[in-house]
């Protein structure tokens, strides 16, 4: 680290302590000084949280300094300082000066699959068939995480399986890699007390728990019990003022339910912090195409959100159509990558095809073998953002990079042909497109409206 990232690093330090002492003065000071060293990066984000908390009829006002005050104080310092610190100061920057060296993709985050066991067995989840019982050894996980790291990667999100089926090495791991933050997507199920003492003992670890909806939709797909065994982890995980959000995947069944107003009420008064909205994807030869949204309830699901967003206390993160808020596909290490519990390295959470296996290459050797280089050259596969995915809207794209760069499925129980796959996402892709088009015209002239 050099002189001048250590006296910034400093100050992230010392301003997050102010604003622990006086939220309201100290926060906006907070925000002059990341105005500051932002190098003119994320204009809008910081314009945006700017507003939130300066003014007291915006929506997210009161929740943000109730959050300061209501989280653990070293909870929040160590989470705020790994994240803005390293993972937006340090991390950034390092990221921007290696892609332009090596001419490829280096990451914000790093997805990873500990395991792939899982305690339940959804209806619906391509990750019940990844794969039986597969693991990353703590040993691989923590070379990955050393490896990224000299990348300029500090956050890593756990997927699976159910990563806490390995919760004693993901919290050795929090331990020996305290600079780092780290987000697990999980049932929820195995949050339990002595879990969540280890959790405000290593103070970098924040859970995302995934919900389909109310109590019947919620066992129907994961079990029945499972929505109470879920909210019994919320109001723990709340009891010991520690963070957490909200995991969803809309389907064509579950759309209304989910996406109601309430339900992202239901959100709010179980105290999520943020909720992240993901679109189904007919991933694996079992998927079901019945389950894909049709356009106009993925429309509705875009409409809502952002409605909600704009008015209620709790952040919503749309997969699949907030698209311009990060210029499109993030994958392929353009933003992220994922590497699945075989250690095969996949452009995507969603899309199971690979050149590279992190026990034969490098961090870096992945990001320079053909299909990653593939993703780095063709992005943004579409210049409508409504439009990011090159599976689910532009099928033909996946064909083309999985066939150029000889790239193989990675479901090691049942390989699925990338036209298989692709060929699902035809029909889909035709129908929504003319839907998309409409949207992207209606936002490039609201974006015209508020320039003039």
């Amino acid at each position: 680290m050099d002189i001048l990232t250590s006296i910034k690093q400093f100050g992230v330090e010392q301003a997050i302590r102010h604003v622990q002492k006086d939220p309201k003065n100290n926060l906006v000071k907070l925000m002059d000084w990341a105005d500051r060293f932002s190098g003119g990066e994320f204009v809008r984000q910081r314009k945006d949280i700017r507003q939130a908390v300066t003014d007291p009829s915006h929506p997210y006002y009161n929740f943000i300094y109730h959050q300061i005050q209501q989280l653990d104080p070293e909870v929040l310092y160590t989470l705020a300082m790994n994240f803005f610190g390293n993972a937006v100061l340090n991390g950034w920057k390092k990221q921007e000066k290696l892609r332009q060296e090596y001419q490829c993709n280096i990451p914000w985050a790093i997805l990873l699959d500990p395991t792939s066991a899982c305690n339940l067995h959804c209806t619906g989840c391509w990750a019940a068939e990844y794969g039986n019982r597969l693991n990353l050894s703590f040993e691989e996980i923590d070379n990955i995480i050393q490896q990224g790291k000299e990348l300029g990667v500090y956050l890593y999100i756990y997927t699976g399986g159910e990563p806490l089926v390995r919760k004693k090495d993901l919290i050795r791991l929090c331990e020996k890699h305290n600079d780092c933050v780290f987000l697990s997507f999980t049932n929820g199920t195995l949050i339990d007390e002595s879990f969540t003492e280890e959790m405000l003992r290593v103070k970098n670890f924040v859970p995302a728990i995934s919900l389909e909806g109310f109590e019947q939709a919620t066992d129907d797909r994961r079990g029945e019990g499972v929505y109470d065994k879920v909210i019994q982890a919320m109001n723990l995980l709340q009891s010991k003022h520690l963070p957490y959000g909200i995991s969803c995947c809309y389907t064509s069944k579950n759309f209304e339910s989910i996406t109601s107003e309430e339900f992202y009420d239901k959100m709010i008064e179980l105290g999520a912090y943020f909720v992240w909205y993901f679109h189904y994807m007919p991933v694996g030869n079992d998927a079901s195409l019945e389950l894909l949204p049709d356009p106009y309830q993925r429309e509705e699901t875009y409409r809502r959100i952002r409605k909600y967003r704009a008015e209620k206390p709790l952040f919503a993160m749309d997969f699949q159509n907030d698209g311009e808020y990060v210029g499109g596909c993030i994958a392929g290490g353009r933003r992220y990558l994922h590497i699945n519990a075989n250690g095969d390295c996949d452009p995507c959470v969603f899309i199971h095809y690979s050149d590279s296996n992190i026990r034969q290459k490098t961090l870096l050797e992945v990001f320079q073998s053909p299909l990653f280089k593939a993703y780095h050259d063709g992005q943004p596969f579409n210049d409508n953002h409504f439009r990011p995915c090159p599976m689910l809207e532009n099928p033909e794209l996946l064909r083309q990079i999985v066939n150029k760069t000889g790239a193989h499925s990675t479901d090691l129980q049942s390989p699925e042909s990338a036209e298989h796959l692709c060929s699902k996402c035809d029909a889909y892709a035709s129908n929504w497109k003319p839907v998309a088009d409409r949207l992207w015209q209606e936002r490039k002239e609201q974006f015209n409206q508020k320039r003039h």
